[in-house]
């Protein structure tokens, strides 16, 4: 892992992400189905902090037992998605986790940025584009009656 990324400077569209982080709490798993092919599976958040800010991280089925609270974790390749208007950094499948024993004691857990709603596309308030939309108001046909 080369670059590492700061909390704070993660987007909604961030890819590629490297961090070291703390992991300041974690849920209990619980049972999810795939969308893909309805297998079930185990999910649980987590929540990690760095000295900028903080971020939910999903974790699924083997990486869930990797990580505990007060743990280390160096994640790469991991990315950025917005769920239910909540950004959560996910490692899908070429994401990596693992425990080191770098220490972070002053971690940022004020600067959540899974708090923060995001709004996307048609969603923004304050009069955003949308999609069908002309600022000339509704498209009509002439020349045929």
């Amino acid at each position: 892992m080369e670059r590492v990324d700061k909390i704070e400077s993660l987007t909604p569209n961030s890819r590629n992400v490297n961090i070291v982080a703390k992991v300041v709490s974690k849920s209990e798993p619980r049972s999810v189905g795939s969308q893909y092919d309805q297998s079930q599976h185990q999910l649980a958040e987590s929540l990690i902090a760095d000295e900028t800010g903080a971020i939910q991280l999903v974790l699924w089925d083997e990486n869930i037992n990797k990580v505990n609270e007060g743990d280390t974790v160096k994640i790469s390749n991991a990315f950025v998605k917005v769920f239910r208007g909540k950004m959560q950094l996910n490692l899908g499948r070429y994401g990596k986790l693992e425990i080191t024993d770098e220490e972070l004691s002053n971690v940022n857990v004020e600067n959540n940025l899974s708090e923060k709603t995001v709004y996307q596309g048609a969603a923004r308030p304050g009069g955003a584009r949308r999609r069908g939309w002309s600022p000339r108001g509704p498209r009509t046909r002439f020349g045929s009656e």
